[in-house]
């Protein structure tokens, strides 16, 4: 060590390390330790300890005039090694600040990251040096934003696209090699016109945060691809950096800021997929490289009988400790600064049931929930709930307040088992299209709060959704034990890639189905990256551990056809603001005419009964929405209108004769869309039928009157 340089007394506010552009503020929490070391590095490495002396309100903190950014530091806090009354400190660790705004590399678990001795209990203290976790670098928060402005989509109009930072741009031929599977890859032109070409308004980028990549994966030469294992909440990954691949790891920060500032001058929203329920710290046996050996009572929720034990609601061995104060802070404190320093435009929170928990009990009324809903920041962003954790109760689709949308879990099983051909499915289907009214009407929630997928990240891509029933998860060495069982998947005839040309004609037009009820239907869609090319993970339905081909884009054979499909349907629901209404139908005449914003019929033209919405045989349906006002007004505060429309939909294995309607004076019904023929066109008289092939959407168009 060196000697200590000057310390100041410094603020207990804000936490972490804070350069004026003068010196630098540390500030870290602790309301259980005896003493906190700050640890200064140089570039050799060699250590500079620093004992902070001022306490407030148990946080520690101090100031050095001489430290600026660049600097790299962790800290070593003092206090009881008792694992059974939950107290884990050990000097011996350099500890990573959870407040770190940049990392200066990956964990190195050969250089030690335990604070017990591995191969036995947690009981015995390691004494041994440890330093694998990565270190804190002061970072300088200023940057040029010019002119930038958010996009600032509203919720109705939103059409999400799920990607992963790395397979979105890692094989890319016009992305330089330099940049491939980095923030600074999106922001290259190639990436931001694809994007903007598809349709899309908002990228949800799986997580950025820092994450770990664990022992088991790297045993056996894999790595945690996905990232749901955060280690911090400030820092954007560095894997995903093309600065830190050059040598300057700190630089990750302000390539994040010009990813996301890139994506706003292209008119697309950035919404991060957070995981605060959990952290890469594991199990009573896990790794120690922050939280833990930093006030672990605080951070984590244990087991009051036994504190050596982690209650377990996201299956990984631990769960954040949203009761208590500072924890709450933390996450909160985490938001703002994505939302104010990195300009992101919301959040799509991991297993959020787990944050919601009380004592055990999933509660709207938590403190989680409550400090989100006053804070004029996060609660003016767009909020998206995985309403599920896997903790007893833990599934609340349709039970989240006022402010949150949340992945429609139940819209993806449905729409799945409508399109796989299973019978008794016309309610559920009837209330997926109109968005859900069932689970979120009654609320005070909009339409828009469903978020509409029929896949994601977690499970079949679209294109292995209509090619295989059982998962081929070899590839992960979990013996075929991981991944979801229960996938409602129809293969058309054939598990697996086949050279049957009838059976490859209908996997292409299920695709197409699914996408034409996805982006027709009310509700907000949101689109797996990928699945407009038809992309394919082999039947990997839990690819979370490739970082390969697996997951990457294959950019080299994407399916033009269906991209320019894609890009069709999303430009048609843009275009006709009846396809995402701000409001639930009401089914009642508007304004005094004999016509409805709604209309159900059979494929005979008749309108729907009773009878036929019970029928387990009922797999066809058709809808007309009526354009005339739509129970909404423009910004001008005018009615709101739009063309009529009539979307026609079998599911059925049988050509139908379907009889289009005579509604809202619609003498004659224009085609748009025919899930069976990209090229398809013409028009049809009111009265006169169509035929509406087995396994087909269509779509048309009536002028307004």
């Amino acid at each position: 060590m060196t000697t200590p340089p000057i310390l100041r007394p410094g603020r207990p506010y804000p936490l972490g390390a804070t350069w004026d552009g003068k010196g630098t503020n540390f500030a870290l929490y602790s309301e259980n330790a005896t003493g906190i070391e700050l640890c200064l590095f140089d570039e050799q490495g060699v250590e500079t300890r620093v004992p902070l002396r001022e306490q407030t309100a148990f946080v520690w903190h101090g100031y050095l005039p001489s430290v600026k950014p660049g600097q790299r530091y962790g800290y070593r806090v003092h206090g009881e090694y008792a694992p059974e009354r939950g107290l884990r400190f050990n000097p011996n660790v350099v500890l990573l600040d959870p407040y770190a705004k940049a990392l200066d590399g990956t964990e190195q678990f050969d250089r030690g990251v335990f604070g017990y001795v591995p191969g036995g209990e947690d009981s015995v203290m390691q004494q041994e040096e440890q330093r694998g976790a990565p270190l804190g670098i002061v970072v300088d928060p200023r940057f040029d934003w010019g002119d930038s402005q958010k996009p600032d989509v509203p919720f109705h109009q939103s059409v999400i696209y799920e990607a992963h930072v790395k397979g979105l741009t890692m094989t890319h031929p016009d992305v330089p090699d330099e940049l491939r599977g980095t923030y600074a890859g999106i922001a290259t032109e190639p990436i931001l016109f694809y994007l903007r070409e598809l349709g899309i308004t908002s990228i949800e980028l799986m997580p950025v945060h820092q994450h770990v990549d664990d022992p088991f994966l790297l045993d056996k030469g894999l790595t945690n691809y996905w990232g749901y294992s955060t280690l911090s909440f400030f820092a954007p990954d560095v894997r995903y950096s093309a600065e830190a691949r050059k040598g300057n790891p700190a630089g990750a920060v302000d390539e994040f800021k010009q990813m996301v500032k890139a994506l706003h001058a292209s008119g697309i929203e950035v919404i991060l997929d957070v995981v605060y329920n959990h952290t890469a710290e594991g199990n009573h046996m896990g790794p120690t490289m922050s939280f833990k050996g930093i006030d672990n009572p605080t951070y984590y929720r244990l087991v009051a009988e036994d504190p050596r034990f982690y209650f377990d609601y996201t299956g990984t061995g631990n769960s954040l400790n949203v009761r208590h104060p500072q924890t709450l802070q933390l996450i909160m404190d985490s938001l703002r600064y994505w939302v104010t320093d990195m300009h992101v435009d919301g959040f799509r929170f991991d297993l959020a049931s787990t944050l919601a928990r009380g004592l055990h009990e999933v509660d709207q009324l938590s403190g989680f929930f409550t400090i989100i809903h006053q804070d004029p920041i996060i609660g003016q962003v767009k909020l998206i709930a995985e309403p599920w954790d896997v903790g007893e109760g833990g599934y609340q689709v349709g039970n989240f307040p006022v402010n949150w949308a949340e992945w429609n879990g139940i819209y993806r099983d449905d729409m799945r088992a409508f399109w796989k051909g299973d019978g008794g499915l016309a309610s559920e289907i009837g209330y997926r299209l109109t968005g859900s009214s069932d689970l979120y009407q009654n609320d005070g929630r909009k339409p828009y709060a469903s978020i509409n997928f029929v896949t994601a990240h977690d499970g079949f891509t679209l294109r292995d959704t209509v090619t295989y029933e059982q998962k081929h998860n070899d590839a992960n060495q979990e013996g075929g034990n991981d991944g979801h069982n229960h996938n409602i998947t129809w293969n058309c005839g054939a598990e697996g890639e086949t050279d049957d040309p009838a059976i490859n004609a209908l996997r292409r037009q299920q695709q197409r189905n699914f996408l034409a009820t996805l982006l027709l239907g009310q509700g907000t869609p949101m689109l797996l990256g990928g699945d407009e090319i038809g992309r394919t993970q082999g039947g990997n339905n839990n690819a979370y551990c490739q970082d390969n081909e697996i997951s990457w884009y294959d950019w080299a054979n994407l399916d033009e056809d269906l991209l320019a499909f894609t890009k069709k349907v999303i430009a048609l629901r843009k275009s006709h603001p009846a396809l995402h209404r701000r409001k639930f139908f009401s089914g009642r005449t508007i304004r005094g005419e004999d016509v409805r914003d709604i209309v159900w019929l059979r494929f005979d033209g008749e309108e729907m009964s009773d009878e036929d919405w019970n029928n387990p045989q009922t797999q066809s349906m058709g809808i007309f929405l009526d354009g005339n006002g739509l129970d909404d007004v423009d910004e001008r505060g005018e009615p709101l209108l739009d063309d009529h429309l009539l979307l026609l939909l079998n599911a059925s294995h049988v050509d139908l004769p379907f009889r289009l309607p005579d509604l809202a004076g619609c003498q004659e019904w224009d085609l748009q869309l025919d899930t069976t023929d990209d090229h398809a066109s013409g028009a049809v008289k009111a009265g006169e039928e169509t035929n509406l092939a087995a396994r087909s959407v269509k779509l048309y168009r009536c002028p307004r009157q």
